[in-house]
């Protein structure tokens, strides 16, 4: 049909010429809008092309058919292929099983035998933080969703203050001009003076066109990229010389047979202003800075820190079920089969981004950000810890994890918490109040490293049944995983923490596990009493005693002749 046309004229060449440019211009300018259907086209490539290759010998099958019933026989065997692989894959989901699977194989697992210790636990939960945020902010403006990051060497929450969704000319024309950073380790976040910096993007989560980070990253990717990556989540934080910039995780699918994803390095953008230069480049070549997973060791800023998009990290811990072989997953196996616990009414599900020190222990784990998981047996009723898994939020090529189960130690998981801490508080509204988040918090007490939970009794809206909220000074809750104990703890005084725990569960582990005394500050009267009840006391003899002895039984007798004669 083209060459036909071609070959009418001058005229018709032109045109066709020009079509063909406007064309490749098209293809060029607006990738990131049909990108989404190349990674679809990544994704299910398997599929797709059995699919076709069934459909093209199951036609051809059917016209060469002469007899009717043939024919019906052919329809008949493409219904039912077709209705084998919606109904195996997609309604008993063996498509994201046999995924799965790939990235369990694709992974890096390290077991690792004892428990790291947590450091700079954070105090608010992130919905609160959110709200908190949304609070303090006008009505055009939007807040994009927190995320923990290292500052230098402090952990905060960072979001941006951008154009609101609800005011199309502002997502248009304004650039992101401000960037929120508060402490995570205090129980009275700011949301003002030097928590709010000054700066400007001009490029953002909620703007439009090519100034919307999603579609800028794309536009940035070469060929090969356009068909296997994608952008994930956006986390602000500052760079080696202390300018602040946007570091979009980027997800790379790999594998043909069930593509699965896993960690693509990062692109990082820039702050600056919105100009002609700036537009220019957004339009062909994008914005952002590629940084492999292999060269981000060579910038500090990107090293144990949150950079890994938790769409990779919880598929990463969920193919943890296949420990016990291919087939325990299966619902007439389930040995060792795990799940990540969804938790009801919650405001963030793992995983929850935590601090630990791994020094003293004997793997290789670096000490700082990581992903955090624990897992629970698959049945609904079953709300044990079986395993904590600890994914490197750097995307480092390597997770590790903690057996549980094996060890019999029977720790209570995470969904058991919410009415453990209801029943040791009756007297609170659980209608209008929840425990949400509860992250682990492990320390050296008492003689031994202990496993609890933290979690934040959060307010729920009247209105918005997804909508949390927390004081500046919310309450602290404390449940050993082991002893199934609650303990409400004082969120202004962090550093009383570990003895509150122990003056709660002191009694109990001397008599479950015949610890000694600790915290003991100083030796009342009271010890000492205690002291010379339990000693026997016994008299030195020196070679004077007798000589003594005997000139006291003489003065006594002198005295009670005394005493006579009176």
């Amino acid at each position: 049909m083209i060459k036909s046309y071609w070959n009418k004229g001058s005229k018709q060449k032109f045109i066709t010429i020009l079509l063909g440019l406007i064309l490749l211009i098209a293809l060029f300018a607006f990738r990131d809008d049909y990108q989404p259907g190349l990674l679809f086209l990544r994704k299910y490539i398997f599929i797709i092309l059995l699919s076709l290759m069934v459909l093209f010998f199951g036609l051809r099958k059917f016209r060469k058919s002469a007899s009717t019933g043939k024919r019906l026989g052919v329809l008949g065997l493409l219904m039912l292929f077709f209705g084998l692989i919606y109904v195996a894959g997609w309604h008993f989901k063996m498509y994201d099983y046999m995924k799965t699977y790939n990235v369990f194989n694709d992974l890096n697992k390290v077991e690792i035998n004892e428990l790291p210790l947590t450091r700079n636990e954070r105090i608010q939960p992130l919905q609160n933080i959110f709200t908190m945020a949304n609070e303090s902010v006008g009505e055009t403006k939007d807040v994009s969703l927190p995320h923990l990051v290292r500052i230098e060497d402090e952990n905060k929450w960072t979001m941006a203050i951008q154009p609101s969704e609800n005011y199309t000319f502002q997502q248009i024309s304004d650039n992101t001009e401000e960037v929120f950073a508060v402490s995570s380790t205090t129980p009275f976040p700011r949301f003002s003076n030097e928590n709010r910096i000054p700066v400007t993007f001009s490029i953002g989560e909620t703007l439009k066109f090519s100034r919307n980070t999603y579609n800028a990253v794309v536009q940035r990717f070469n060929p090969w990229m356009l068909i296997n990556y994608e952008p994930s989540d956006t986390f602000y934080m500052k760079n080696d010389t202390g300018e602040w910039v946007q570091v979009v995780s980027l997800i790379k699918w790999k594998g043909f047979f069930f593509p699965y994803p896993s960690f693509g390095g990062v692109m990082v953008v820039e702050n600056g202003e919105h100009d002609m230069n700036d537009y220019m480049e957004r339009i062909t070549i994008g914005k952002g800075t590629y940084i492999s997973p292999e060269e981000m060791t060579n910038f500090p800023y990107l090293t144990k820190q949150n950079t890994l998009a938790e769409k990779v990290s919880k598929l990463q811990a969920e193919s943890l079920k296949f420990l016990g072989g291919f087939s325990d997953p299966l619902p007439w196996n389930m040995l060792t089969a795990v799940k990540i616990p969804k938790m009801s009414k919650d405001q963030n599900q793992q995983p929850y981004v935590t601090d630990f020190d791994f020094a003293g222990s004997e793997s290789d784990a670096y000490t700082g950000l990581y992903h955090w998981f624990g897992l629970e047996p698959i049945g609904d009723e079953r709300t044990s810890l079986s395993y904590s898994v600890f994914v490197p939020a750097d995307g480092l090529d390597k997770i590790y994890y903690y057996d549980h189960a094996s060890k019999k130690q029977g720790y209570a998981g995470v969904s058991a918490m919410p009415q453990k801490v209801k029943e040791s508080k009756k007297e609170i509204d659980w209608t209008a109040n929840t425990p949400v988040e509860f992250r682990p918090y492990i320390k050296d007490i008492a003689g031994r490293k202990r496993m609890f939970f933290l979690g934040t009794v959060s307010a729920i809206s009247d209105t918005d049944a997804k909508q949390f909220d927390g004081s500046a000074t919310p309450d602290l809750v404390l449940v050993d995983s082991e002893y199934r104990d609650v303990i409400w703890i004082d969120v202004k005084h962090p550093s009383t923490w570990d003895e509150e725990v122990y003056n709660q569960l002191g009694e109990a582990w001397r008599a479950s596990e015949g610890i000694g005394y600790y915290y003991q500050k100083e030796i009342t009267d009271e010890d000492l009493q205690h002291i010379v009840d339990s000693l026997t006391v016994i008299p030195k003899m020196t070679k004077n005693t007798l000589e003594i002895e005997a000139l006291q039984r003489k003065l006594d007798s002198l005295k009670s002749l005394d005493l006579d004669q009176n």
